[in-house]
Formats: C-alpha cells, sequence, structure tokens
C-alpha cells in the first residue's frame, strides 16, 4: 500500500517506522532539517511529488492546530480513492470536515504520546478508533495497533470527546494547579520530583493541542468535579476532621483499586 505521512515530528516518525518495512511510504515536511531522521522513506517537500506518488492512504501527523489546514493543502494533490486519516488527540471540527470531504477517511487517537510512553513498549497502552470512519481504513488500523499489543477501543466522534475530556483534562489541570502553586525546592521529596517532572512533560506539549483539550465542550464538568472535590478536601483539613479524613481516604483507594482491578 502506499502510505502518505504528512508531517515528520516525533507520531509522524513513529509511524514512518512501523509502516516503511510492510508498505511503500512517504513523508511530506515543510521543515527539511526534521527529513534527516527519516529513512527508508520518500522524503518530499512539494506537492507535486504527492501528484506522482498517487497515495491510497495519508495520515496526517502534524500539530493538532493545523491538522485540517494540512487536509486542505494536500488534498487536491490526493486520488478520489485515497482515504485520509488523522491521529489527532482533539477531534473538534473534523467530523464537519471529513463528511464535506468527499473522501473515505478513518479517525484514530493512540492514547500516548512521545513525552511519557515508551514508544518500544506498548502493551499496556491503548487507543481509540473511531466507529464512523471506513471499514477498511478502520481494518488496517486495527491490525497496525494489535500488533503493537495496544488495548482497541472503537467509538463515536462524541464519545471519544467525552473520554478525552476525562483522560487527559483531569490530570492536565491537576498539573496546571501543581506548577501554578509550586515554588522551588532545595531539597524535594520524591513525591515532588515525580509531580515536577510530570509537570515538566505536560508543559512541554504544544500550547494550541492544551488550549483545545480544555476548551472540549466536555471539560468543564469534568473540572467542575476537581472543585467539588478540593472543596470537600479543604472543608476537612479546616476542622481537623480526623474521621472525614479516615473515609476520604478510604473513598480514593477504593477509586484507584477498581481502576486496577478493571486493568487487570
Amino acid at each position: 500500500m502506499r502510505i502518505l505521512v504528512l508531517g515528520a515530528g516525533k507520531m509522524g516518525s513513529f509511524f514512518l517506522d512501523l509502516l516503511s518495512f510492510e508498505h511503500e511510504t512517504a513523508v511530506y515536511e515543510k521543515n527539511p532539517q526534521r527529513l534527516r531522521f527519516t529513512y527508508n522513506t520518500l522524503r518530499f517537500t512539494t506537492m507535486e511529488e504527492i501528484d506522482e506518488f498517487k497515495p491510497e492512504l495519508v495520515i496526517n501527523a502534524v500539530t493538532v492546530k493545523y491538522t485540517i489546514p494540512a487536509f486542505e493543502e494536500v488534498l487536491p494533490h490526493i486520488p478520489s480513492d485515497c482515504i485520509i486519516s488523522d491521529i489527532s488527540s482533539v477531534k473538534t471540527g473534523l467530523k464537519e470536515f471529513y463528511e464535506k470531504s468527499n473522501h473515505r477517511y478513518v479517525s484514530t487517537h493512540p492514547m500516548f504520546g512521545p513525552t511519557f510512553a515508551n514508544l518500544n513498549q506498548l502493551s499496556q497502552e491503548s487507543a481509540i478508533i473511531i466507529s464512523e470512519g471506513d471499514y477498511m481504513g478502520k481494518i488496517l488500523f486495527k491490525d497496525l495497533y494489535s500488533k503493537l499489543g495496544l488495548g482497541i477501543y472503537e467509538y463515536t466522534f462524541e464519545e471519544h470527546d467525552r473520554t478525552v475530556a476525562y483522560s487527559l483534562s483531569i490530570p492536565f489541570v491537576s498539573t496546571f494547579v501543581f506548577a501554578a502553586v509550586m515554588k522551588h525546592q532545595d531539597a524535594p521529596g520524591t513525591t515532588f520530583k515525580r509531580h515536577m517532572n510530570i509537570a515538566k512533560g505536560v508543559l512541554n506539549e504544544d500550547d494550541y493541542l492544551l488550549q483545545e483539550v480544555l476548551f472540549n465542550p466536555y471539560t468543564s464538568g469534568q473540572v467542575e468535579k476537581i472543585r467539588t472535590e478540593l472543596k470537600s478536601l479543604l472543608d476537612i483539613i479546616d476542622n481537623k476532621d480526623a474521621e472525614g479524613m479516615r473515609e476520604y481516604l478510604m473513598k480514593i483507594r477504593n477509586n484507584v483499586r477498581q481502576d486496577i482491578e478493571i486493568k487487570q
């Protein structure tokens, strides 16, 4: 299969590494310096090269801010039967775009990123495949993700956005609050250092990605839960309520335990 990847960033290069030994692959990248780190694949910097390549599948791996503009740029240069796809963690506007594109499409979301995940060991990670996509496109990505040992889940666009609002917005907001109130520690404890490493990783993400995750229409309700829990915990602390603290710790330990049991 002839596969074109848009963008030679970390995730674009990751997909090229996965696909280039079983498929004829090419990458389109506007920054030629990024192409230095690609191998076993054709490297394109012009639309004319895409015209000649005639891809059967396009994987859009550019920064989330430019996902739709990248599609709009490449669509006039690919065959009408080419499947277009994205791996974006934010699907805002994509359903509407795909429905007007006159192309078969498949949308997926690898629920891991190069910041924290070990890309060589992904058996504990997951991927979402959007159910509205093209059947053959979904089969291709299911096969790819299965080979990586990922847990695969099929959601609608709406279900995906609800899931992301929970799985990304809560840890992002919690990290933001930690970073906002923290101060330098000459002798930081282990827990502080771990939180600091998480904060550095999250804050190293693209600003537009962080913004779009938090502007997800379902994020506000999730953040409201954080505010409610903080108020309950603050009341316990202010009143030095030992029994209340015991019950609170029991509740949150049960939450964590249940999550571990579900995964097992």
